[in-house]
C-alpha cells in the first residue's frame, strides 16, 4: 500500500527537453520532414481518389447514354364508347401530365434530385412509307415536359390541330382511318419533298393505310434540348434506325392532335412513357449504392406486363451502370490502398531508423542524466513530449498542404507515421538507458551464456515466423477473397477490417523477403571474410571484417530492401496498367483506325476501302460486315452475338501484323471439308458452352436460316464476349450476300486516310481511344499514384541509406583512423569503408527489384486491374527492367557517393581525440 502511495506522475525536466531539442535539431527536423511529406501524400491521395470517383460516375453515366435513363410505362385508360365504338378523349394531354406527375412523385426525393426534369413521350409503332425506291419508316410522337414540349418555330403552315371541331365524339371501331395532323421538321420536309396540307403515305405492319396530314413545317428553337434526344427523328432523318438500308422519319404531335393520334391507332398501339435522364453532375459516388437500390425497388414494384391496367411499369439500366462504376471505384480504392500501405511501411521503417540514429547520438547525455538521478519514467516522458510535439506538428503541416492541394483531406492513413514518429524515439531511448544502468552481469557459466544466446535466437526466429505466417495468410486471403468489397452496395469507400489483411499482402511479403535476406547476409559476409583471410590483400580483410561486424544490423537492410522492392512493385503496376490500356485500345478498335460506315452508303464500302488502301502510309485494309446482337440459334437457345462476316485470310493477316492475339483457327474457315454440315464458323461465348462441333442457325428475314458449324474459337472483336466469325465468300455461296459496313486500317497513315474518307461514317482512331482511356478519372489517378509512390519509395530508400551510413559513421571512422596509425592510407580507408557499406546495398539493389517483380507476378491478378484497363481478362504483369535498373543504379550510386562525403567530413578528426574516445 505504501509503495502504491509512493508512486507519482513523471516530472519532466524542461531545461533538458529544450537543450536536447536544440542539440539534435537536425534529426528532429528530418523526422518532421518525413512525417510531413508522407502526411501530404497519404492525406491528399484518398481525397483525390474520391474526387476521381465522382468524375468516374459522371463519365460512366454519360457514356451509357439513354441506357441510364429511368423509364416508366403505363397503359391508357380504355376509350370504349357506349355503343361499342371508341371515344375521342379531348383531355388526353392532361392525362399525360398527370401520369408524369405521378411518376415523379413515386421516384422519391433522392432519385428526384439526381435526375433531370421528366419528359413524357407518346409514340406510335413504326410505320412504312409507301412508294419510293429505298425503304423508309415513319413514326408520330408527342413530347411534353414540365413546361410543355420543346420550343419550335413554324416556318410554314401551323401547329397540328384537332381533326374535328367536336371535342368529344365516338367513332366506330371498324371505321375508316381516323385523320391526324402532325408537324414535320424542315430537314425531313426537304427529304420527303412534302409541305403543309400534304398527306404522308404510311401504313402499319398489318397493311391498313393511315391518314396522316402535315399541318406545318417547324424549325427547333434549340436543337440541343434534351427532349429531342429521345426521338432524334423529329429533327432529321435517322438512317439505319430500323435496319440496314432504312431511314426513319417522325412527325410531331401537339396537345390538340394527340387525341386524334389515339384514335388513329389500335387501342394498345400508342405507347406513353415518362423518361428521367440522370444529371451526371448530381451523382456522387457515395450515393450510387443508395440510388441503385432505389431503382431496383422501383423495378421490383412494377406492375406485371401481362395485366392490362394503368399500373406503372419501371425499367432502367441506371442501377447496372452505377454498380459497374462503383465496382471500378472499389477496385481503384483497394489498389491505391495497396500502394499507400507500401509507402507507410517504408516510412515507419525510416522513422525507426531515424529514431535509432537519434538515440545513438543521445545515449551519452541520457546516461549522464540517469547517473545524476533522473528516473526512467521522467526520461521517457521528456522524450515522448518532444517526439509527440514534433510528430503532431509535422503531420498538421502535411495535412494542411494536402488540404490546399486536394478537395479534402484524410487523416486516417497518417496515423501509423505519427505513431512511429512519436513512440519510436522514446522507446529506443528508454531501453538504451535501462540497459546501460541495469546491474545485471554477464553470466560466468558457459551453459548460461549459451542459454542466453539460444533465447535471443529463438526470439528472432519467432519474429521471423510471425511475419512469414502473416505474409502467407495475407497472400492466401488475397487470392481467395480478392480486394473488392463483399457487398458493393454497402461499401463506404473506407478500408474495412476484412480488407486490412489482403491489402497488406504486398507489404508483408516484402517484409518476409527482407527478413530472409537479412538472415542470409551475415552468412554470406562471413564466407567472404573467410575467403579474404586466405588472401594477401589486407584491404579486403579489413573491409570484410567491418562488413561482418555490422551485417547483423536489422533496420538498415529492412529499409533498403523494402524501399527498393515496393518501389519496383509500384513501377510494375504502372507499367502493367499502361500496357493494358494499349492492349485494350487495340482490342476496342481492331486496328490503327476503323470506319463504321453509315447505312445509307454501305454499298460504296468496297470502293472506299480501295481508295484508303492507295493512300500513303496505309499498311492493310480489311472490310467486314459487323452486326451486333445478331439472331443465332442453337438447338436449345437463342444467342445474340456479334456477327463478323469477313475475308478470313485477310483478317488473319491483319491480326498477325498487329499486337492483337493471333487466331490460327481462321484458316479453318477457308479449308475445304466435305464432311462439314453448313458454313464453318468460329464461335466465342462468354460461358464457354459452344464447343467445336456445335451447330447453329443464322436467321434471315423472309428466307430460310443458314446453317453454321463451329470449327474453332473466335478471337475477341471489339471486346465483345460473344462473337461469331464467318468467311464472307463461304456465306455468299450459302446465299447471303455481304454488305460490308466496317473498314479496319493499319499503318502510320491510317488516321489521315480514314479522316479524309469523305463519306458518312464514324471514325474511330486507336490513338484517340487510348488517350480517352488514359485520361479517364480512375485510370489517370491510379497511374499518377503508382509513379508518385515509386518516386517516394525510392527517395525513402536513399534517405534510409544515408541514415544507416550516418548511424555507423562514428564507429566506422574511429576504427579506420586507428588503422591509419598502422600505415593505412586515406584512399585505402575509403576502400575499407566502401567494403563495409556495400554488402547490404548490393543485396538490396539486386534482391529488392527481384523481390518486387516476384510479388507482382504473384499478386497482380487479384488486384483486378482489368476493371481499369477495360480488358476482358487480367493483364499480364509487365516488368519494366530498365526502370528497375534505375532503382538499383540509384541505390548503388548513392552508396558510392556516401564514402567520399564521409571522408571529407572526417578529415579534420584528430587522432588524439579518436584514441581518447575509444577508451
Amino acid at each position: 500500500m505504501n509503495r502504491w502511495l509512493a508512486r507519482r506522475w513523471p516530472a519532466p525536466h524542461w531545461p533538458s527537453v529544450r537543450g536536447r531539442g536544440r542539440t539534435d535539431v537536425g534529426p528532429l527536423l528530418l523526422t518532421a520532414a518525413v512525417i510531413a511529406g508522407v502526411a501530404l501524400l497519404a492525406g491528399a491521395a484518398p481525397a483525390l481518389l474520391r474526387a476521381a470517383a465522382d468524375n468516374a460516375v459522371h463519365d460512366a453515366v454519360r457514356r451509357a447514354g439513354h441506357a441510364s435513363n429511368v423509364l416508366v410505362h403505363a397503359n391508357w385508360e380504355r376509350d370504349d364508347g357506349p355503343t361499342g365504338g371508341r371515344v375521342r378523349l379531348p383531355r388526353l394531354a392532361d392525362d399525360v401530365d398527370d401520369f408524369r406527375a405521378r411518376a415523379t412523385y413515386l421516384l422519391g426525393p433522392d432519385l428526384d434530385a439526381a435526375l433531370l426534369p421528366p419528359i413524357a413521350v407518346v409514340d406510335s409503332p413504326i410505320l412504312s412509307i409507301t412508294g419510293g425506291s429505298v425503304p423508309r419508316t415513319f413514326q408520330v410522337a408527342y413530347l411534353a415536359g414540365d413546361l410543355g414540349g420543346p420550343d419550335v418555330t413554324w416556318i410554314a403552315g401551323s401547329a397540328p390541330g384537332p381533326a374535328v371541331p367536336e371535342r368529344s365524339i365516338e367513332i366506330p371501331s371498324n371505321g375508316p382511318p381516323w385523320p391526324v395532323q402532325v408537324g414535320l421538321s424542315e430537314a425531313e420536309a426537304a427529304a420527303l419533298d412534302l409541305g403543309p396540307g400534304d398527306r404522308i403515305p404510311v401504313r402499319d405492319g398489318q397493311g391498313p393505310d393511315k391518314d396522316v396530314h402535315i399541318s406545318g413545317i417547324y424549325r427547333p428553337v434549340d436543337s440541343a434540348d434534351p427532349a429531342w434526344r429521345l426521338i432524334p427523328a423529329l429533327l432529321h432523318p435517322v438512317p439505319g434506325a430500323d435496319g440496314v438500308g432504312t431511314t426513319r422519319f417522325a412527325g410531331l404531335l401537339s396537345r390538340e392532335s394527340l387525341p386524334d393520334a389515339r384514335l388513329a391507332f389500335d387501342e394498345d398501339q400508342l405507347r406513353r412513357t415518362v423518361q428521367f435522364a440522370p444529371e451526371p453532375e448530381a451523382l456522387a459516388w457515395n450515393a450510387t449504392a443508395r440510388l441503385a437500390s432505389q431503382v431496383v425497388k422501383l423495378k421490383a414494384a412494377s406492375g406485371p406486363s401481362s395485366v392490362r391496367d394503368q399500373s406503372l411499369k419501371w425499367e432502367s439500366q441506371l442501377d447496372t451502370v452505377l454498380r459497374d462504376a462503383r465496382t471500378q471505384i472499389s477496385a481503384a480504392s483497394a489498389q491505391a490502398a495497396v500502394l499507400l500501405t507500401g509507402v507507410l511501411t517504408v516510412t515507419v521503417l525510416v522513422l525507426l531508423l531515424t529514431a535509432d540514429l537519434l538515440v545513438r547520438r543521445r545515449t551519452p547525455a541520457l546516461n549522464a542524466a540517469r547517473q545524476r538521478g533522473a528516473a526512467l519514467p521522467d526520461l521517457g516522458a521528456e522524450l515522448i513530449i518532444e517526439s509527440t510535439v514534433v510528430s503532431l506538428s509535422a503531420a498538421a503541416v502535411g495535412l494542411a498542404l494536402a488540404r490546399a492541394a486536394a478537395p479534402g483531406v484524410s487523416w486516417t492513413w497518417t496515423v501509423p507515421a505519427v505513431l512511429a514518429g512519436a513512440l519510436a524515439g522514446p522507446a529506443f531511448g528508454t531501453l538504451a538507458v535501462a540497459r546501460a544502468s541495469r546491474d545485471q552481469r554477464q553470466p560466468a557459466n558457459p551453459a548460461a551464456r549459451r542459454w542466453t544466446l539460444a533465447t535471443g535466437k529463438l526470439r528472432r526466429a519467432a519474429v521471423d515466423a510471425a511475419v512469414l505466417v502473416a505474409a502467407v495468410a495475407a497472400f492466401v486471403t488475397l487470392h481467395q477473397r480478392g480486394l473488392l468489397p463483399v457487398a458493393s452496395d454497402g461499401d463506404t469507400g473506407e478500408l474495412t477490417g476484412d480488407l486490412v489483411l489482403p491489402v497488406s499482402a504486398v507489404a508483408l511479403g516484402v517484409l518476409a523477403g527482407a527478413l530472409a535476406l537479412l538472415r542470409l547476409l551475415p552468412v554470406g559476409v562471413r564466407f567472404a571474410l573467410r575467403q579474404a583471410l586466405r588472401s594477401r590483400r589486407p584491404l579486403a580483410v579489413f573491409g570484410a571484417a567491418r562488413a561482418a561486424a555490422t551485417a547483423g544490423r536489422v533496420l538498415p537492410l529492412l529499409v533498403l530492401v523494402s524501399a527498393t522492392a515496393l518501389a519496383s512493385f509500384a513501377l510494375v503496376v504502372g507499367a502493367t496498367v499502361a500496357r493494358g490500356l494499349t492492349d485494350s485500345a487495340w482490342s476496342t478498335v481492331g486496328a490503327d483506325a476503323r470506319l463504321d460506315v453509315g447505312a445509307d452508303v454501305e454499298a460504296a464500302t468496297p470502293a472506299l476501302a480501295e481508295r484508303i488502301a492507295a493512300a500513303p502510309g496505309v499498311g492493310q485494309v480489311v472490310v467486314a460486315q459487323v452486326t451486333d446482337s445478331a439472331r443465332v440459334f442453337t438447338e436449345s437457345t437463342l444467342l445474340t452475338p456479334r456477327l463478323v462476316i469477313v475475308d478470313a485470310a485477310a483478317f488473319q493477316r491483319l491480326l498477325a501484323t498487329t499486337p492483337l492475339p493471333d487466331a490460327p483457327a481462321l484458316g479453318r474457315l477457308t479449308t475445304p471439308n466435305p464432311d462439314l454440315v453448313g458454313v464453318p464458323a468460329l464461335v466465342r461465348s462468354s460461358d464457354g458452352n459452344l464447343p467445336t462441333g456445335t451447330r447453329l442457325q443464322l436467321t434471315r428475314d423472309g428466307a430460310p436460316a443458314i446453317r453454321l458449324t463451329a470449327v474453332g474459337t473466335a478471337p475477341s472483336v471489339g471486346g465483345a464476349a460473344d462473337v461469331v466469325i464467318v468467311d464472307a465468300a463461304a456465306l455468299a455461296d450459302a446465299g447471303l450476300p455481304v454488305v460490308p459496313n466496317t473498314v479496319w486500317v493499319t499503318g502510320p497513315g491510317a488516321a489521315r486516310a480514314v479522316s479524309s474518307s469523305g463519306v458518312a461514317a464514324d471514325v474511330v482512331l486507336r490513338a484517340d481511344v487510348l488517350q480517352a482511356q488514359r485520361v479517364a478519372p480512375l485510370t489517370a489517378g491510379l497511374l499518377r499514384l503508382a509513379w508518385t509512390a515509386a518516386a517516394v519509395l525510392l527517395a525513402l530508400g536513399l534517405l534510409g541509406l544515408t541514415l544507416a551510413a550516418a548511424a555507423g559513421a562514428s564507429e566506422r571512422w574511429q576504427t579506420l583512423t586507428r588503422l591509419r596509425t598502422l600505415g593505412l592510407r586515406p584512399r585505402d580507408a575509403r576502400w575499407v569503408a566502401a567494403g563495409e557499406l556495400l554488402p547490404p546495398v548490393v543485396v538490396a539493389a539486386v534482391g529488392g527489384p527481384l523481390l518486387g517483380a516476384l510479388l507482382a507476378r504473384l499478386m497482380l491478378g487479384p488486384l483486378e486491374l482489368r476493371l481499369l484497363t477495360g480488358q476482358a481478362a487480367d493483364p499480364a504483369a509487365v516488368l519494366p527492367w530498365w526502370l528497375l535498373g534505375v532503382v538499383s543504379a540509384a541505390l548503388l550510386t548513392a552508396a558510392v557517393a556516401v564514402v567520399p562525403v564521409e571522408s571529407a567530413l572526417r578529415r579534420r578528426d584528430r587522432l588524439s581525440e579518436v584514441l581518447r574516445a575509444g577508451e
